[in-house]
């Protein structure tokens, strides 16, 4: 019996052995590209629309009032479909998960080339929603399977940085469709490269433990520097504790997340929004102006989804614990985001967009962070979670959001300026602050209390 144990030693020491010697494979960092694909897509699907629309309104007989409807249909499903969706990311995992969403939101997409007035396309819009409303939830699964507590940062930035990819390749790309092909076909394009992705997925993407192309020593660099949950998004440790999918809404952290992620997004919206307008009717931009010189917030963005991934990350390697790593990124960043309120104030156009331009980078720095959290706090339990932790904190954070163009919109309707709007962002983005620093907790998984655990989830 002695000679067994010893052997299966020397086979285990030998595997060990074997392992350390083995250059570790990358196969990681593909999928995080992968989900940063998805998410480009996602956002030149959704911004498609807002670029075709002047082409369409006067076909489809559409005045302005309607469009605005039409514009916000989107986001009535995308919000509401956050948390349903975060859950069945949980459920049945971010292969089949992300394939149908991308699918879905792309067949949304090139049948709006069929529409034929203002209800069917106020129809598609909220479909596509609902598709939309899945990627980040699947996109978190995918971070937290495949990555360690100190790369976490860095993939998240890189899928994050799809939105901003997608917004920055939406303009371009379908003005380029339409002189082509015409608004219709400018629609079935885009749908196509969303089925294209979805191909490509499928054959892809798997589990680490699963995936044919990662070797021993990647997977045991992914494992030793996670939190374990379970093998495989569909199969359930039945041995690990327990907890009911409602008692999320029960964490101070949970909740704490969700407010602070939407001071983020009412910062975030008006870039999304009311920034070309503010250039052109506050700062006085002329068309060519605005085309020159209007894209490099966005740009400063994308470089800091990247930048704030990656800087949270580094502090977690340097011995800071995680907590520290992803509240000092956070905080940094919406601090800096604030600067939005400034911007409102000083004389200069060339100031204003250069702080515009610093708030934008730091919202987005703090976003990469942001996002990773749902995957750093998913609980030790037999189903993490960690999706609907993400589409918890979507959903309330997407209802600030509509919000936020909203009450900017009116504060600029009654006083001719957006100097008071812009405060306010300014303001919000500081009280973001407060709630990272003063009503989120200790970033690491949550405890499962007794009181919340159950034989089913």
């Amino acid at each position: 019996m002695s000679a067994e144990r010893e052997g299966q030693s020397n086979m285990t020491a030998k595997a060990a052995a074997e392992q350390r010697s083995q250059r570790r494979t990358r196969v990681r960092w593909v999928m995080a590209w992968l989900a940063f694909a998805g998410l480009t897509i996602a956002y030149v699907d959704r911004a498609n629309l807002s670029v075709a629309m002047p082409y369409m309104t006067k076909e489809l007989n559409i005045d302005p009032a309607l469009t605005g409807l039409i514009l916000g249909s989107f986001f009535w499903t995308y919000s509401l479909f956050q948390i349903p969706m975060g859950w069945m990311v949980d459920r049945f995992g971010s292969r089949i998960m992300y394939a149908a969403a991308v699918a879905w939101w792309s067949v949304c997409t090139a049948a709006t080339m069929f529409v034929r007035g203002a209800g069917s396309l106020i129809g598609l819009r909220m479909m596509l929603g609902v598709g939309e409303a899945a990627a980040f939830p699947a996109c978190t699964k995918l971070v937290e399977r495949w990555f360690p507590s100190h790369e976490r940062g860095t993939a998240s930035g890189i899928y994050d940085s799809g939105a901003r990819g997608g917004t920055l390749l939406a303009t371009p790309l379908v003005t380029a469709l339409i002189a082509w092909l015409g608004w219709r076909g400018s629609f079935l394009v885009t749908g196509l490269l969303g089925l294209i992705w979805v191909a490509f997925w499928l054959k892809m993407y798997r589990d680490p433990r699963r995936h044919p192309k990662v070797n021993a020593a990647e997977l045991a660099h992914i494992e030793a520097g996670q939190f374990q949950h379970t093998a495989a998004d569909t199969d359930p440790d039945q041995n690990a504790p327990q907890l009911r999918w409602r008692d999320l809404f029960r964490y101070r952290t949970v909740w704490g997340m969700a407010l602070g992620f939407s001071c983020q997004s009412f910062v975030i919206y008006f870039f999304i929004t009311w920034f070309p307008s503010y250039l052109v009717d506050e700062r006085g931009f002329s068309l060519l102006k605005l085309g020159l010189l209007g894209t490099v917030p966005a740009i400063v963005a994308f470089i800091g989804n990247f930048v704030g991934g990656w800087a949270s990350d580094a502090l977690v390697r340097r011995g800071h614990s995680l907590t520290f790593a992803r509240k000092s990124c956070i905080v940094g960043g919406m601090l800096v985001s604030s600067l939005i309120g400034l911007a409102a104030v000083v004389e200069s156009s060339t100031v204003a967009l250069l702080l515009l331009s610093v708030s934008f980078g730091g919202v987005t720095f703090a976003t990469s962070s942001i996002v990773t959290l749902p995957a750093d706090i998913a609980p030790r339990a037999a189903r993490s979670w960690a999706s609907s932790i993400q589409g918890i904190q979507n959903a309330v954070s997407n209802l600030a959001g509509v919000v936020s163009p909203v009450l900017i919109g009116l504060i600029y309707g009654s006083t001719g300026s957006f100097v008071i709007g812009l405060i306010v962002a300014g303001a919000v983005a500081l009280l973001g602050c407060l709630v990272y620093i003063f009503v989120v907790g200790e970033i690491a998984p949550l405890e499962v209390k007794s009181s919340t655990t159950a034989t089913t989830p």
